[in-house]
């Protein structure tokens, strides 16, 4: 089957692969790597990619609102789909021409990516990336090690962030218009296959939340991938590399969180509405309520705010770092709250695996972690206000 040709084609896609299998993946903690291949065959995995690389070309809105479905249905599946998309953005954006090509249909093609950023000493610190990437004649040489990996037990491709140390460098850099020469911000990405001598991957045992999702801890010992799997031929600024990816995954998982919001929202009213206690249904209580009214403004306000965000990527606003940053954060500690008073409100009804609002709990947490911790967050947001309040 061809790539999907429409929002509603999409939702309907994810809807009938998942249908009420989540629950058992999360808890065999791996997804059916067929089922991942013939969605990413269908563009699902990275919907963004336009139609003349095989992707269905969606907005980042319509990409967003689809984001958000399969996080309400499976935040595991939802994780892939953003680390796929981060792969397809880095190469559209860094890219030459011919990597676009290649690479973008493969992975429209049935094909898996991982993003390889975290390292053991460098999480939120990426200044502290050691991870080398070294130019080598015809060939580069990968060595380090990457940590908390998503979707790398599955991939094909592993789309490695690290130093790059070319000390004959002479072109130009395409997007800065300017070289480091192999100073101390010089970086690059490469594209590794996960079956190259020298990749080890080894996947996390038993993560707290999105079981199923992939994540693994990466090895990379004197690895040699062609110079074409360089993207865009040569080194960039680290700030660039990280704004440039990290923006597409904020915006990824503060739209997973909206889902993980609108799943807990239903969960929480329907048995609100069923369950009585003391004669009355549980929402004819106030403080069971309080509850209720608690979790659709969360639902309310990372909807808006991932609204926003995606017009900004969508009319090329400037704005668009800080707007993914500021609905990510809002996204992420409102799905953390709101699953956690779906479990209050479920009690014993939802406090056992295999429940949504016990899936939608641990996964929550695993938010407020990755793409930028709470903390990270608001540092970026206070920045943000200094250069621009008053």
């Amino acid at each position: 089957m061809g790539p999907v040709t429409s929002p509603a084609e999409a939702r309907e896609s994810i809807g009938t692969a998942v249908g009420d299998l989540a629950d058992g993946w999360d808890l065999a903690g791996e997804l059916p790597v067929g089922l991942l291949r013939d969605l990413g065959a269908r563009g699902l995995l990275c919907a963004q990619v336009a139609t003349r690389y095989g992707g269905p070309g969606l907005s980042s809105a319509e990409n967003g609102e689809l984001t958000a479905y399969t996080g309400a249905l499976c935040s595991s599946l939802r994780s892939v789909q953003t680390s796929q998309g981060m792969a397809a953005w880095t190469v559209g954006r860094l890219g030459d021409a011919e990597q676009r090509r290649r690479y973008l249909a493969a992975l429209t093609g049935g094909e898996l990516a991982a993003v390889a950023f975290s390292e053991p000493e460098a999480g939120s610190d990426l200044a502290a990336m050691t991870t080398r990437i070294r130019r080598d004649g015809d060939t580069l040489v990968v060595d380090g090690a990457k940590k908390w990996i998503t979707a790398a037990r599955y991939a094909d491709h592993l789309v490695v962030f690290g130093r790059y140390e070319d000390d004959t460098a002479t072109a130009a850099d395409p997007v800065s218009g300017g070289r480091g020469g192999g100073g101390t911000d010089a970086a690059a990405v490469v594209v590794v296959p996960r079956d190259a001598p020298g990749v080890t991957v080894e996947p996390v045992a038993d993560p707290l939340g999105c079981r199923a999702a992939g994540h693994s801890h990466l090895a990379f010992d004197g690895v040699r991938v062609p110079a074409t799997a360089l993207l865009g031929g040569g080194e960039f600024a680290l700030s660039l590399l990280v704004t440039t990816a990290l923006t597409y995954g904020r915006l990824s998982v503060a739209w997973g969180c909206t889902g993980i919001l609108r799943a807990c929202l239903k969960a929480a009213v329907r048995h609100a509405s069923a369950r009585k206690q003391f004669g009355v249904p549980l929402a004819g209580h106030q403080l069971v309520s309080r509850h209720l009214a608690e979790l659709l403004v969360a639902e309310r306000n990372a909807t808006r705010a991932c609204e926003h965000a995606s017009r900004c990527w969508d009319e090329r606003l400037p704005e668009l770092p800080s707007a993914a940053v500021l609905a990510k954060h809002i996204g992420a500690t409102g799905a953390a709250a709101g699953a956690a008073s779906a479990v209050q409100v479920l009690a014993s009804a939802g406090a056992r695996d295999g429940h949504v609002v016990a899936r939608a709990y641990r996964d929550a947490k695993l938010m407020e972690i990755i793409e930028g911790s709470n903390e990270i967050s608001q540092l970026l947001l206070a920045e943000h206000a200094l250069t621009t309040a008053g």
